[in-house]
């Protein structure tokens, strides 16, 4: 799609209104110059790139759109200035900001002074994140080598064509340089998604949905949470300590609701992300309140249980700081058998992502709620539960390790696993003792299940948003000082 395509795709008829200003005087090199005339004849642009203000789905936004079909899209230093004074201009009006690269990376006629606009690109881009203003970005085929590494990238959501081409260094000089071919797979979006480094692949025909949805969240006001209704379901079951083996024994039936179902059961509006691995997450209203979401999905239907990874503790923390910066609480689910165990994890550093993991959360500067929805194995579970409330499903636990794991430890066999899961303390009952769980959701009955759960997840961000951040932070010190008893 041309640069005017794109914007005519995404923005709602008749608002587009170009910020494009006149250019300076042409380049001295005739080459150069004549090369830009050709590309403003071929495109109908004066430049690789196009900037305005639009209303998508009725939601004003600043849009910044590069045209491939200009020198390749790539980056001199006209089209770093205009893509820069576009960023402010949508920091001063205080507007969302989508952009949609596409391009070679930087003009190769123009050098360093091209190349070192990056910078000038992404100090604006930073600025715009620190005024808590959304930037969301939509990386077309192929985005590559300087516009990669700086503004195509720095999204709060970075969303991805499907195939595209996505890299630092062009197959090109990669083949000159090294002296055989780049692996084909390697500079894909879906590869790239695989690692945590993308939100998701979206197809143009649905990026004006997601985009909306996503709007429709980061611009929501709260409302105060629905009280429940009497009359609504059957009086439910209160929770009580029950039998340790029996919850490990539910949490792992397939019919178990998982956390994708669980979003897509309850928010009002959501947007999920991510391809179909252990993570999710995304953006909902919940109750009322918007939030940004990261959980796990311990299986898929009817498959195999699903470890969490490096790249998805990644992912988690950069979905964590985004909801800093935006000012929006963030939502954690639990439910997982364990992190990746490999030497692919080991290389990847997967104790060192969940170290990461759990400062960020103990530090993030916005309100964290944490569901313990069903299994809580080891450290891929404890990663997300540094949280200011932590609400659990009746029939959740957490454990260092599965009480079979626990079992080959302390017995030499996992004949012990029942056993041991009734004496380490795992049940929500024995958490909350242990100061993790604030609230525990009955799970009986099983079709009141989400409200219940919706409701509480509601409760609990309504007060947590009314509180000052000073007294935010200094209770959860508090409250983490204490985890443990």
């Amino acid at each position: 799609m041309t640069a005017r395509q794109l914007i005519d795709l995404l923005a709602d008829p008749g608002s587009f209104t170009c910020w494009d200003e006149p250019l300076g005087p042409p380049p001295a090199d005739p080459g150069y110059r004549a090369a830009l005339e050709r590309a403003r004849e071929r495109t109908g642009l004066d430049e690789a790139v196009t900037t305005g203000r639009a209303l998508l789905a009725g939601h004003p936004v600043a849009l910044v759109a590069s045209e491939f079909g200009f020198l390749g899209g790539s980056i001199g230093v006209a089209t770093a200035e205009r893509i820069t004074r576009a960023v402010e201009r949508a920091t001063a009006e205080r507007l969302p900001l989508v952009a949609l690269p596409v391009s070679g990376g930087t003009r190769m006629q123009e050098g360093a002074a091209a190349f070192l606009c990056m910078v000038r690109i992404t100090a604006a881009v930073h600025a715009h994140r620190a005024a808590g203003l959304p930037y969301l970005t939509y990386l077309r085929n192929p985005t590559m080598g300087g516009v990669f590494a700086s503004w195509g990238t720095l999204g709060h959501l970075v969303l991805a064509e499907p195939g595209a081409r996505l890299g630092f260094l062009g197959p090109r000089v990669y083949e000159e340089l090294r002296g055989e071919p780049l692996p084909p797979d390697v500079q894909r979006s879906e590869t790239l998604l695989g690692r945590g480094l993308l939100d998701a692949v979206v197809p143009p025909e649905r990026l004006r949905e997601v985009l909306r949805g996503a709007l429709a969240v980061l611009t929501a006001r709260p409302t105060a949470p629905a009280a429940p209704s009497a009359a609504a379901e059957p009086a439910a079951e209160p929770a009580a300590a029950g039998d340790a083996w029996e919850s490990v024994l539910r949490s792992r039936r397939p019919d178990r609701i998982g956390a994708r179902e669980l979003l897509r059961r309850t928010a009002e509006e959501l947007v999920l992300l991510g391809g179909d691995g252990a993570l999710v997450h995304g953006l909902a209203v919940i109750g009322g309140q918007p939030v940004l979401v990261a959980g796990q999905q311990r299986r898929s239907p009817g498959g195999p249980a699903r470890p969490f990874t490096a790249a998805d503790l990644r992912a988690v923390r950069r979905w964590a700081q985004a909801a800093e910066e935006l000012g929006l609480p963030l939502l954690t689910l639990v439910d997982t058998a364990g992190a990746e165990l490999s030497v692919r994890a080991e290389l990847d550093g997967i104790a060192v992502e969940i170290a990461h993991c759990l400062h960020t959360l103990v530090a993030l500067r916005t309100p964290v709620v944490a569901v313990l929805l069903g299994q809580g194995s080891g450290g891929g579970a404890l990663a997300l539960l540094p949280a200011d409330r932590v609400i659990a499903a009746e029939h959740a636990w957490l454990a260092p390790l599965p009480p079979e794991g626990a079992s080959a430890i302390v017995h030499r066999d996992g004949t012990h696993a029942p056993a041991l899961a009734r004496t380490q303390g795992i049940r929500a009952h024995d958490l909350a003792a242990a100061g993790l769980i604030d609230h525990t959701v009955p799970e009986t009955p099983a079709a009141g299940f989400p409200a219940r759960l919706t409701t509480a997840v509601a409760t609990a961000l309504a007060h947590l948003t009314a509180l000052p951040l000073p007294d935010l932070l200094t209770l959860r010190t508090t409250r983490t000082r204490h985890l443990g008893g």
